[in-house]
């Protein structure tokens, strides 16, 4: 039987390849060889694995794709996306690598699929006068952030703050970063787009309509076409920008006070000003027991003198002091927020592979209201017994809670903050993995009573198989699953989602584990998911 199996992938195998390289390949841009990796190529696991980011699905039980092609011109993708359909091949799509699931380069679902993998398109096009960008999804954020560095001090663009987190995933998604106070979403400052469809044809924002271009802005680019590359608005900035940290544990006796007061004041605050609110566990300096640490890390778009004229008027609970601020640029405060020494040379933006690879779970959460001072203090004593997951507090506010919640698919702008649950791990195999997420999730399960409910919200990028998996086979009746998931991520928004799908990929050609699923919405709309625990 696994003989059989194994002929039949390499004939699909072959066919696929021989339809890419002949009956619709480019003359212009022929496909070469060399761009088309197979499992019996030397070069098929160094590509593989040059974009995983989440060592948990690098390892041999993983399943693999048949094979990898890496194009380097659009029709490459055009020629993919037909090939793929005639030899009924399912395709996975991947810029950064940086999906917390593993969907752009695995499944757990599809039994036979090749990853289009876009790490050279990756074209970074200024235009200063315009104060615009293209940007090809092949791209990371930190050769965006590099490109607009050499050209300007005065501009920067709000997204994320891992260098080497891919444009495709994290634009498509819905992404943000530490200026969204200020300037909102990534998708907030997406003006055109170009997409490869399922016949193959390239769209810009004009041709492929209001709608399609509505929903690759959060929706999930990789439900609805190859997404090639984003024009975006590019925004300004101060030359000079401050960043502090400051650290409280439980030892010392305010920090209930100082978190508390955070949930009220940090969603307030100056628009120019974020500071994330990282909540974790650590050995005591003085007992060496366990205790609860709250570290606060901000940006503030200005200079330190104002800085702290708010903080003292606005937040002096938290004793902000001169000396815990640094005064620098923006392209420095990126590596501050990521760890990365400041001073390090712009030219580490450049670089693809993060220091280290380690396994990973997250998932997340909307804060509605905050919590009380007895919820915060459960929260901190469950933290401390589970001692390895931790949470990140997002705050919202500003201009987030000026955009309408609909103006794009990323529905959640009303909220005070988004809570993202972190745990890493060194040790490898199934039993340290279920280890660890068995830890998150019953930290996930005690925030219930203190986060949004029906639905209770998720957040696209931070893709959580925990919320469910659309098998895409309706004939098993799985409305539910699909329903659960998509109001969870995209709540009023994934009617309108669904309905663009259904019209501009009715076969879903372009799916994965929780992609937007092709649905009548009769039959979504019967199915009530408010007693589900997502």
């Amino acid at each position: 039987m696994l003989k059989n199996m194994e002929d039949n992938d390499a004939l699909l195998t072959s066919a696929f390849i021989n339809t890419l390289l002949t009956k619709h390949s480019n003359s212009s841009h022929p496909i070469s060889k060399a761009l088309i990796h197979t499992q019996n190529d030397t070069s098929f696991t160094q590509t593989l694995q040059s974009h995983i980011r989440n060592l948990r699905f690098n390892n041999s039980t993983t399943r693999k794709p048949l094979l990898i092609v890496v194009p380097t011109h659009v029709s490459h993708i055009q020629t993919a996306v037909i090939s793929a359909r005639t030899h009924n091949l399912h395709m996975k799509i991947r810029s950064g690598g940086h999906d917390y699931e593993g969907l752009s380069y695995t499944s757990s679902t599809e039994t036979r699929f090749f990853l289009l993998d876009m790490q050279k398109l990756c074209s970074i096009d200024l235009d200063m006068a315009t104060e615009t960008a293209w940007a090809q999804t092949g791209a990371t954020l930190g050769e965006l952030y590099y490109k607009i560095a050499q050209n300007s001090k005065v501009h920067g663009f709000p997204a994320g703050v891992c260098p080497s987190v891919g444009v495709g995933g994290h634009f498509s998604g819905a992404g943000y970063g530490n200026m969204m106070r200020k300037y909102g979403l990534t998708v907030d400052h997406i003006v055109d787009a170009q997409l490869v469809n399922v016949e193959g044809r390239v769209l810009d924002r004009m041709s492929m309509g209001e709608d399609l271009f509505w929903a690759i802005r959060g929706g999930g680019g990789a439900s609805f076409g190859v997404v090639l590359a984003y024009k975006i608005n590019l925004v300004r900035i101060p030359e000079t920008v401050t960043v502090f940290r400051v650290e409280r544990t439980q030892e010392q006796n305010a920090v209930n006070d100082v978190v508390f007061r955070w949930q009220e004041v940090a969603p307030k605050l100056d628009e120019d000003l974020f500071i994330r609110m990282i909540l974790d566990v650590v050995k005591s300096s003085q007992t060496g027991e366990k205790t609860l640490r709250a570290s606060f890390v901000a940006l503030f778009l200005g200079d330190s003198d104002r800085l702290i004229s708010i903080m003292r008027n606005s937040f002096p609970e938290m004793g902000l002091r001169k000396s815990d601020c640094i005064e620098t640029n923006w392209v420095q405060s990126i590596f501050f927020y990521s760890d990365i020494p400041m001073g390090t040379p712009e030219e580490y933006l450049l670089r693809r592979k993060p220091e280290k690879l380690v396994h990973l779970k997250r998932k997340s959460d909307y804060l509605k209201k905050p919590i009380s001072k007895y919820g915060l203090n459960e929260i901190f004593k469950k933290m401390v017994e589970l001692e390895y997951p931790a949470l990140l507090f997002n705050p919202y506010g500003g201009r987030m809670a000026e955009i309408a919640p609909n103006a794009t698919p990323f529905p959640h702008r009303l909220n005070l903050a988004k809570i993202q649950y972190v745990l890493n791990w060194e040790e490898s195999g199934i039993e340290a993995s279920c280890y660890y997420i068995g830890l998150m999730r019953k930290l996930y399960d005690h925030m219930t009573p203190y986060v949004s409910n029906n639905p209770r919200e998720s957040y696209l990028n931070y893709r959580d198989l925990d919320l469910g998996i659309n098998h895409h086979d309706w004939k098993t009746n799985n409305y539910r699953t699909a329903n659960a998931l998509g109001v969870s991520y995209f709540k009023e928004n994934f009617g309108r989602l669904v309905e663009i799908k259904r019209r501009v990929d009715p076969t879903n050609f372009f799916r994965n584990e929780q992609s937007i699923p092709v649905i009548s919405l009769e039959k979504l709309g019967s199915v009530h998911f408010l007693e589900s625990r997502i």
